[in-house]
């Protein structure tokens, strides 16, 4: 039969084991639309806000600034992904707030739509903290002005995993954010590398740094000892770029302003730095914010880059900053979800404003280049560079392979520093670098003279002096120890064990503290912090507690006591106290209300005395201050306030060891001959909770001296002379010598 190709197959052909195409039904049978469970949308919503680490810090940090705060710390671990830590000092979260903190779209920077058409804060959706709560465990500890004690509270997907349990905190709000992306598993590989975002990190803290120039900034990894983001507030704006990105950025920089107020076109001002023609870099670098709101513009980078590309053929990339302020309802900042870019009205305008402006500023400054020199001496063949006066080591030039270390003077080199000290090839020859030196160094002595004065701006002579004080009388081979140590461990009660170079030293560091102690009240001087106690202590129950334990120390228990004269010795203390409360809270935080003590100062970040010596204090605060003279009222006021401070062994005895023997609970009824003929059960039988609390006393003394006490040292103590001849640091051994008696071995 002949078939013809043109004839359409009859549908009663076709072969009854052929199935309709898929395609077919899916169009036949469409899928349902199904509402999204709440978890699903908030894990969706989440992703999107917090996209990395440093988006979630960006958002923190925002949030610390719309708080009025005027210092904000971060420790970072892992990247981020393991911890985020973020301090400030602002105005705190309200205790009935906290049960709604962490729910999506709440917030206390607007109530309705038109506020957002007028918005001035950084934050106004209520979605940063929610969306860290879906993504991370985020731990909140905050107190309010006025409060007695702050609170604490654990958040999980918006809600709170239980109720905000009262706490001691220093004023303002601390976020932790914990195990980020935890749920999150395609997310957390790609950030993995902790190398990648803390770099990230680093630079957004930096850009709040130069713009917040009013607001301390500080940025480390968590443990670390040094800060790689560390400002101080009150500087100009070029000194906080000089802080941030170092000497040789603001020397080359040009300061620009740029306004317009035709409304036809645009109406804004813009004050910045942009970099001249001696400035060399590869990559661009431009720092924008847009009222105050950190933001990019990618039409305006390039738009300056094609400035410097045309006006400087072969130029490197430039370094701007920019701050641009505008009408609030020319601004419409709801167009991202990390609010990182904003829609402005007439922006062509504007960028080509700018565009011209920079141009014309940078024509009028190239007429001139500078360029960096560098004496080379060719008469040896190699440079003799001493390190130490004891030891030189010689530097060959290029094809001569340098001299090995003995193995005698191979030391552990510090963490902080992995490939060595580079200062000591640095060669301080040229006049260009010591002219730098000094302006360097006149920029810092303003920073350290601003936070010296008072907010009255009082000049305190006789402060001064007691600064000058300290500064004379450094001992400089304590400081190098100091500053370049390495933290070893505990050896006593009293002593810790630190290298430096090839020696190990014993510290005494009652007295390390009591010293650091004493030199930081000096300089925060009128600028504490506050400790807010969580109920006010009555000045009359302490001293006489600290009256009797006076007596019991001097006289024994045998002593018959009598109160009536220790209550008339202890209301003469009180109204003496009462007398200068008003000094004492304005110049030292120390703050006396109604005969009751109420607040305390913060001498160093994150750390609170021993309390169970507050009777002790307030006692020797009443007794050992001369009040008549301004200066020794100073001194002697710092030097209670240090030695209360100072990083004492806590009351209760240590309980490892043969300190256990203090605990048991059987030692009232046999005599300490006794005890040591114990067997192991009676051993045993020792006040649990008593033993629990000393643990936790020694173990948090021991945490502070690591992690407060040296770290603050290094930044901080300038050790004074006498401290090197009354034990404080005792040499204890030295490599070099143990090699030489294991050699004989």
């Amino acid at each position: 039969m002949e078939s013809r190709a043109s004839d359409p197959p009859s549908p009663t052909s076709a072969s009854p084991s052929r199935s309709p195409s898929p395609l077919r039904q899916h169009i036949s049978s469409p899928p349902r639309i199904r509402r999204l469970e709440a978890s699903v949308v908030n894990r969706i919503a989440a992703g999107e806000v917090i996209q990395r680490p440093s988006a979630a810090v960006k958002e923190l940090v925002e949030n610390s600034l719309d708080a009025a705060s005027t210092s904000v710390s971060l420790s970072v671990k892992d990247g981020g992904l393991k911890l985020l830590l973020v301090s400030d000092d602002g105005h705190g979260i309200r205790h009935e707030d906290l049960p709604i903190l962490c729910e999506r779209h709440t917030t206390s920077k607007l109530s309705k739509y038109e506020d957002l058409q007028t918005i001035k804060s950084m934050g106004f959706r209520g979605e940063a903290l929610a969306s860290m709560t879906y993504v991370g465990h985020v731990t909140v500890t905050t107190i309010t002005e006025g409060q007695l004690h702050g609170y604490r509270v654990s958040y999980r997907d918006g809600v709170m995993e239980h109720e905000p349990k009262p706490c001691a905190a220093v004023k303002g709000t601390q976020i932790m954010v914990e195990n980020l992306f935890y749920n999150m598993s395609a997310r957390r590989k790609t950030l993995q590398n902790s190398n990648d975002d803390y770099p990230k990190i680093v630079d957004l803290i930096s850009r709040f740094a130069v713009h917040y120039m009013n607001v301390n900034f500080s940025c480390r990894k968590h443990g670390s000892n040094r800060a790689d983001v560390h400002t101080v507030g009150g500087s100009s704006r070029l000194d906080a770029i000089r802080t941030v990105y170092g000497a040789s950025v603001a020397r080359d920089l040009m300061e620009i302003s740029i306004s317009d107020d035709n409304p036809t076109r645009s109406i804004f001002k813009m004050e910045g730095f942009i970099s001249n023609s001696n400035y060399l870099a590869k990559k661009t670098t431009m720092i924008l914010f847009i009222n105050d709101r950190l933001v990019d513009c990618t039409a305006l980078k390039r738009a300056v880059e094609l400035v410097y590309s045309a006006t400087l053929p072969k130029a490197s990339k430039p370094f701007i900053y920019m701050s641009i302020n505008l009408p609030s309802d020319h601004v419409d900042v709801n167009i991202h979800p990390t609010k990182r870019e904003v829609s402005l009205l007439n922006q062509d305008s504007l960028i080509d404003t700018i565009q011209s402006a920079i141009e014309a500023k940078l024509m009028s400054s190239n007429s001139t280049r500078i360029f960096q020199t560098q004496v080379v001496s060719s008469s040896l063949p190699t440079t003799q560079i001493s390190t130490r006066k004891d030891k030189e080591h010689s530097i060959a030039n290029s094809g001569v392979q340098s001299q090995k270390v003995p193995v005698n003077q191979m030391v552990r080199t510090d963490s902080r520093d992995p490939f060595g000290r580079l200062h000591s090839y640095w060669k301080d020859g040229s006049q260009s670098s010591k002219q730098e030196k000094k302006s360097d160094l006149a920029s810092m002595r303003s920073v350290v003279v601003a936070r010296r004065n008072w907010k009255e701006n009082i000049d305190f002579t006789s402060l001064d002096q007691l600064v000058r004080e300290i500064d004379s009388n450094v001992h400089p081979g304590l400081l190098d120890i100091v500053k370049d140590c390495t933290y070893i461990g505990l050896a006593d009660e009293v002593f810790a064990v630190l290298q430096y170079n090839t020696y190990l030293y014993l510290v005494n560091v009652v007295n390390v503290s009591k010293e650091l102690m004493y030199q930081q009240v000096l300089r925060r001087f009128s600028k504490f912090n506050a400790i807010q106690l969580s109920e006010p202590a009555p000045l009359q129950d302490l001293l006489l507690m600290a009256l009797r334990d006076e007596e019991l120390e001097t006289r024994g228990d045998e002593t018959e006591t009598n109160d009536d004269l220790k209550e008339k010795i202890a209301q003469m203390n009180i109204e003496l106290l009462r007398e200068k409360e008003d000094m004492l809270e304005d110049y030292f935080g120390i703050k006396m209300e109604d005969g009751s003590l109420i607040r305390l100062p913060v001498i160093l970040d994150q750390y609170i005395p021993d309390m169970d010596r507050i009777p002790e204090f307030l006692l020797s605060l009443a007794n050992d201050v001369d009040w008549d003279d301004e200066r020794e009222c100073f001194q002697t006021v710092s030097a209670v306030l240090a030695n209360f401070y100072a990083m004492h062994p806590p009351i209760l005895p240590n309980p490892s060891g043969d300190g256990i023997h203090y605990y048991r609970k059987n030692r009232e009824e046999v005599g300490f001959e006794a005890e040591i003929l114990v067997d192991k059960s009676d051993e045993e039988q020792v006040d649990e909770e008593l033993v629990a609390e000393a643990e936790t006393a020694w173990s948090q003394r021991e945490w502070n001296i690591q992690h407060v006490l040296f770290p603050s040292m290094r930044l901080f103590l300038k050790p004074p002379k006498c401290m090197a001849t009354d034990g404080t640091f005792v040499q204890v051994a030295s490599l070099e010598k143990l090699y030489r008696v294991f050699e004989r071995c």
